[in-house]
């Protein structure tokens, strides 16, 4: 009788949420459900490829700056410093292009996992061919944008004119692989909606094995120096996409390989730019705001601030990205458990990832602030750049703890579809740091560009929590309204 019920319930977007005997969390169209099992185990399970590949994506630009800061000499140490400025800015430049890439990438992922959650496979899969053709003409249209305008852009950083042509270069090279970077960043998302988030971070730590096999030798025994390290990202990256691209057309597939691209339907365009577009111009506007800090920190310090500024905002991110893995994780598990009508689960879950978060924090802060300068000396081994990372990593060990605080409410906050609220509080407070960077930088020098960026964390850490907790609280009033009415 089980086995009759289940054949009678099925059809093509519904089979194996309906059958008990099947249901082990893995559906047939490479989908995972979230809204059974243990909470914590679950999400473990579905965080800690993500942390992973947020640390992957991170560190393919620390193993460029690592070997960079080895091209000085010892008669000309500045080198390496004027190379670290150079990729530095190349690395502002990607957060940038990586922030528009969450237009698509945030979108699919929110879209399928609420999507599965409401047991609508077919529309999940509408889904990800509409997020994927997004990627494809934006990726595209942003990659011709920076190939014509190169020049102008970095010129904004005011470095420089051996750097600034070295970063033009750098930057025209990795264009190669951008428009494919934006897809990747979307099959990224629609499977880490899918509850497979293990697939990207399998396929990323591929491609950084090879980067960390690819950068010596293209930088020093066939002496391509600075630029060899822009060619072995460009490789690399292929890989990651060449990976993607035959899992889901020739692999297991996901979704009964969806199509990559077709001419959407507006109603999942509009839904899938509604749910993206906050945090794609959430971190869009936070990158052109430290795009403006390092502008600071370069007219203040000269190419030792801007390269201190950078290499220590790629440490931290580290420690950032590794974070937003854990949000992104409850953002999944948050999204198919608020559809599916089980909204008390996704509470337990932030309140696991709170406690998570915060004692990763506490681990993080210690390090920086005790042992910032031997952390900044693997990056950048030359005398003034350690003392300068030091001062920088210290200010934002203080500040850690809030900043888990910020990431972990913005994953509940995209969880249940309400992406506005943390954009408005983090765009407005990375906005403060401009202003408060020029009036401290001039009473303190370019240790006054930490402590605003220092700052405006703790207020993001204190308020945003404190929002989730009045809106959260009426959302789900009304879920429970809607359903006994």
């Amino acid at each position: 009788m089980k086995i009759i019920a289940c054949r009678l319930l099925s059809n093509k977007n519904s089979l194996y949420f309906c059958c008990p005997d099947y249901n082990d969390k893995r559906m047939k169209n490479g989908v995972r459900d979230l809204t059974e099992g243990p909470i914590f185990r679950t999400l473990l399970r579905l965080a800690l490829p993500l942390m992973g590949t947020s640390f992957l994506q991170m560190a393919y630009t620390l193993m460029a700056m690592s070997w960079v800061g080895r091209l000085g000499t010892e008669a000309n140490p500045e080198i390496a410093t004027k190379s670290e400025a150079a990729i530095g800015a190349i690395g502002m430049l990607m957060w940038f292009t990586g922030s528009i890439g969450y237009l698509a990438m945030i979108g699919a992922e929110v879209a399928v996992g609420q999507s599965i959650g409401a047991r609508d496979l077919k529309q999940a899969s509408a889904y990800a061919s509409t997020a994927t053709t997004a990627a494809i003409i934006i990726g595209t249209v942003w990659t011709l944008f920076l190939l014509l305008f190169a020049p102008l852009i970095l010129s904004f950083f005011r470095l420089p004119a051996d750097v600034t042509s070295s970063a033009v270069t750098f930057l025209r090279i990795i264009c190669i692989y951008l428009p494919f970077q934006f897809m990747t960043y979307c099959f990224a998302g629609i499977y880490n909606g899918s509850g497979r988030s293990s697939v990207p971070f399998r396929n990323y730590a591929c491609g950084l094995v090879l980067n960390m096999i690819l950068d010596p030798i293209l930088m020093f025994p066939l002496g391509m120096g600075l630029h060899g390290a822009a060619v072995g990202l460009v490789i690399s990256q292929l890989f990651v996409f060449g990976l993607f691209f035959y899992q889901i057309r020739f692999g297991k597939g996901i979704l009964n390989g969806f199509q990559f691209l077709v001419v959407p339907r507006w109603v999942h365009l509009k839904r899938i730019l509604f749910l993206g577009a906050p945090v794609s111009v959430m971190n869009s506007i936070h990158a052109f705001i430290n795009m403006n800090l390092a502008r600071i920190a370069s007219s203040t310090g000269g190419h030792i601030g801007l390269m201190t500024q950078t290499t220590g905002g790629q440490i931290e991110g580290v420690s950032w990205n590794t974070s937003q893995g854990f949000s992104t994780a409850l953002s999944a598990f948050v999204a198919q458990n608020f559809a599916a009508g089980k909204p008390e689960r996704g509470k337990k879950a932030y309140t696991n990832t709170l406690i998570v978060m915060v004692t990763y924090g506490i681990f993080v802060s210690l390090a920086f602030i005790f042992f910032g300068g031997q952390i900044f000396g693997i990056i950048v081994p030359e005398e003034n750049a350690i003392a300068a990372g030091a001062k920088y990593l210290f200010a934002m060990g203080l500040v850690q703890i809030f900043m888990m605080f910020e990431l972990t409410t913005q994953g509940m906050f995209n969880g249940i579809g309400r992406t506005i609220e943390p954009a408005i509080i983090s765009i407005s407070f990375n906005a403060l740091r401009i202003p408060l960077a020029w009036y401290m930088s001039s009473q303190m020098g370019i240790v006054g560009v930490w402590w605003a960026i220092a700052i405006s964390t703790v207020c993001k850490g204190i308020i945003l929590p404190l929002w989730f907790a009045v809106v959260y609280r009426r959302v789900t009033k009304r879920k429970k309204y809607q359903k006994f009415s």
